[in-house]
């Protein structure tokens, strides 16, 4: 491994544990050579994920795209950072375990919104009224007597 700050070639491992999301390992280093510390984490390359839009389109999973939706839908809410990175980690999780490497973007919306149903009721709606592209108010309202049984 290259030091980062001298660029010399020798460095040495000074402890290794799992990363806090235990898909990971955390390594210590050190530089023979210019003695400073750095921290470099190791994860398992795996085949990416395809997504299947609803034109039938495929692209390679962008994380960043759940987060944003999550974001927008969680915006002024009483949710945390943290409960907003749990939720897409969780999601994540479900859909990089399955055996199919291609999934539809409808599967990853059901999965957010059932786990944003349990987070943050007016969160859900939100994200349903753009995920579901609700047209007019009767729609809407469908939505919320549902959340409200």
């Amino acid at each position: 491994m290259k030091c980062p700050y001298c660029s010399h070639e020798n460095t040495r491992v000074i402890d290794s544990r799992p990363a806090d999301d235990n898909s990971s390992i955390r390594r210590r280093r050190a530089c023979d050579e210019c003695g400073k510390r750095f921290t470099t984490y190791e994860k398992v390359e795996t085949i990416p994920l395809i997504v299947i839009k609803k034109d039938n389109n495929r692209e390679l999973y962008d994380r960043s795209k759940i987060e944003q939706g999550v974001l927008l839908a969680c915006r002024k809410r009483p949710v945390s950072a943290q409960q907003i990175t749990d939720l897409v980690d969780q999601v994540e999780n479900e859909i990089t375990s399955r055996e199919d490497k291609e999934i539809s973007s409808q599967v990853i919306g059901e999965l957010l919104m059932n786990k944003l149903k349990n987070l943050d009721a007016v969160a859900y709606v939100r994200f349903a009224s753009v995920y579901r592209e609700f047209k007019d108010v009767n729609t809407f309202m469908d939505e919320l007597k549902k959340v409200l049984e």
